[in-house]
């Protein structure tokens, strides 16, 4: 009886020391104001609800009538503000359901891709929480580090093979137990090339580890998740690229949008099922983030689209996985407004794409990448 209560020894996962991250140049002061920053004052401040109030107490305060201009025009503004935060909590509820209830000590967490980059890092917050955590990735696993990082088992896996993730998974629930997240981050190396010069072994090797993949684990993981007593999460680590579509990276911006189309018909389906409060959805939809799959690639605008923190991302994540909700993220900012880019007027869209130079970035990277660009 005494040894059932004993923890479980800490699984240790090996993977290279060194930061999987290319180094942050010095920046000028004014390299860091963004639109995303702007924005977040904005949302914190004159943009917030509670803000709002305070300005109408405050004038309340100074015994300001309630028929002069000033307290109707800020008690207006406030009575707006709210309305419009509370639609969006009833749109959320409505589209998402309610949220599963999330044990993290009853909670297995399986990364795809999660030997180096956003992977990674998901992997690294949960593995330091406690939470049992299986990595899938095609690297080799006998390289060393994470020794200060228990909880975690690695499994060298090839996701694009379907008998490949099949024993991995019987792995898994010996080793750990029935699987109840699962983050698809895995995602083959940018090609760089224009539809011309790409192959066809290039072209299939990124829809089969961008996509067909991720229909390979979905397929074997999501029946646990549904026998599961608290039900699941399905992360899908798409790109706002699949709406964008630069040039040069055809390969990629098609696996993403159907990734993206796989997700939604997901969604669907296990709405239509009567599971949809049980294992829950979230889509990913960042710009570019800072790891080496598009080191090499400067980003068109530093003010409109930064180049996103790994972090950053891996905390939004991680923080709706432990909600126990479905969603969407887009960051940064420009990334929530690229669903209303299809819907603009195409002289205007050309318009926006000239003036971005999104067209332009993955030409102008080569010139000046290294050659070897690595797998994220």
């Amino acid at each position: 009886m005494a040894d059932a209560l004993q923890p479980p020894t800490p699984r240790i996962l090996t993977t290279p020391v060194p930061s999987t991250f290319p180094p942050h140049p010095d920046k000028k002061w004014h390299n860091h104001i963004t639109i995303d920053l702007i924005m977040t004052v904005l949302n914190r401040s004159i943009l917030h609800p509670f803000i709002a109030w305070i300005v109408v107490l405050c004038l309340r305060a100074q015994a300001t009538p309630y028929g002069h201009p000033a307290f109707l025009i800020a008690a207006g503004y406030a009575i707006i503000l709210t309305i419009v935060d509370i639609a969006f909590m009833i749109s959320d509820r409505i589209a998402f359901g309610l949220s599963r209830e999330v044990d993290l000590s009853e909670e297995v967490v399986v990364i795809t891709g999660g030997a180096s980059g956003l992977g990674r890092l998901i992997a690294q917050i949960y593995g330091l929480r406690g939470v049992s955590v299986a990595v899938l990735d095609i690297a080799a696993e006998d390289v060393k580090g994470w020794e200060e990082v228990g909880w975690v088992e690695y499994y060298q896996c090839d996701i694009g093979d379907r008998e490949q993730v099949e024993r991995a998974k019987e792995r898994i629930l010996q080793d750990l137990g029935t699987p109840t997240v699962l983050v698809n981050c895995a995602a083959t190396r940018i090609n760089a090339q224009p539809i011309l010069s790409l192959t066809t072994e290039a072209f299939q090797k990124t829809i089969q580890t961008n996509l067909i993949a991720v229909f390979h684990t979905c397929q074997v993981f999501l029946p646990h998740m549904l026998s599961a007593e608290n039900g699941g999460t399905i992360v899908n680590v798409s790109s706002v690229l699949g709406h964008l579509c630069a040039a040069g990276l055809a390969d990629y911006s098609a696996s993403k949008a159907g990734l993206s189309a796989f997700h939604r018909t997901l969604e669907a389906e296990l709405r239509v099922s009567g599971n949809g409060d049980k294992v829950k959805t979230v889509l990913v939809e960042p710009g570019q983030i800072s790891t080496p799959l598009f080191n090499f690639i400067k980003t068109p605008s530093s003010f409109f689209a930064p180049v996103l923190e790994p972090n950053r991302v891996a905390q939004d994540i991680v923080s709706i996985i432990d909600r126990g909700s479905s969603g969407i993220i887009r960051v940064p900012t420009f990334a929530k407004l690229a669903s209303f880019y299809a819907v603009l007027p195409v002289g205007v869209q050309r318009i926006s794409r000239y003036v971005s130079g999104i067209d332009r970035a993955v030409s102008q990277g080569q010139a000046q990448a290294k050659p070897g660009v690595k797998e994220e």
